[in-house]
């Protein structure tokens, strides 16, 4: 019994660490593939031990940042996803409240049609976009018009992770003492529950723009030079420089979720707490007492 015990115990620890480390590789070997096409200058057929570590240079990164459709397709990207975050907050974080509030049983609907987007293919609202393009060519030819479709592309991401934050605090307590103490819906929007949601609220807006910053197939329907629709073309031209692109965007993207944990991550509370010391908190004795 006691065998079978250890063995379990092993079992259990060798586990998690195996498949980790499995997990690891499966994702780490296809970029370092990547970077070695995209910034090692010597042809696949000539690699071996001697050759493995020479000829390595950043010509492909500068390829791309020196060709004059980059940074013009890289701003409208970040400009685009800025936009889709302020519209997305502004439109999502009153109705959750308000549905968390008033009509808590009309959760299921909305999370039910929040979740569309993420079941029905983008080629699908394509096609939409191509049925209605000639009707609505004063609003398709802004730029700017990208923003309400990528709204849409990231509400299955962004309403559940404010769903989540808006379940994980005592919201009708805070708004009553609120509402109570004479503030409006306003200020307790802003001062009371923004404050409480601000886990939520940063986790929805990095997925809401690294879903932004992806998106190829509307952007190139609309033809709005975009980065990912830079990306494909410069592809086409320089492969090399391309792919060094797609790496940066592959490990910029990591860094985001990396700091998205590291920003949504509960605060240790036992470094914040004042404990005071004992010599202080012993009861004083009264003098001459004795």
């Amino acid at each position: 019994m006691n065998r079978t015990h250890a063995w379990r115990s092993r079992l259990a620890a060798v586990v998690p660490t195996a498949v980790v480390v499995l997990c690891a590789i499966f994702f780490i070997l296809p970029l370092l593939t990547l970077a070695r096409y995209a910034l090692q200058n010597v042809p696949a057929f000539l690699l071996g031990r001697e050759t493995l570590f020479k000829n390595w240079s950043l010509s492909g990164f500068t390829l791309a940042f020196e060709d004059d459709a980059f940074w013009p397709a890289l701003r409208l990207s970040l400009t685009l996803a800025l936009g889709t975050v302020a519209l997305t907050l502004g439109l999502l974080v009153p109705t959750a409240v308000w549905t968390h509030l008033r009509v808590p049983k009309a959760r299921g609907v909305i999370e039910f049609f929040t979740v569309l987007p993420y079941m029905i293919p983008p080629i699908a609202m394509v096609a939409g976009i191509i049925v209605v393009k000639p009707h609505a060519r004063w609003f398709l030819n802004s730029d700017l018009s990208l923003i309400p479709f990528y709204v849409v592309l990231a509400l299955p991401f962004t309403y559940r992770s404010l769903d989540a934050g808006l379940r994980a605090i005592d919201l009708r307590t805070l708004v009553d003492a609120s509402r109570s103490l004479g503030a409006g819906w306003g200020s307790t929007l802003r001062r009371v529950l923004i404050p409480n949601l601000r886990s939520a609220i940063v986790s929805a807006a990095f997925l809401t723009a690294a879903v932004t910053v992806g998106e190829f197939t509307i952007a190139d329907t609309l033809l709005k030079e975009t980065l990912p629709r830079f990306q494909a073309t410069f592809v086409g031209r320089e492969p090399q420089g391309g792919y060094a692109l797609n790496l940066l965007a592959l490990l910029a993207t990591t860094l985001l979720f990396v700091v998205l944990s590291r920003v949504t991550r509960p605060r240790d509370r036992s470094r914040t707490e004042y404990v005071p010391p004992a010599a202080d908190t012993a009861p004083t004795t009264l003098q001459g007492a004795s």
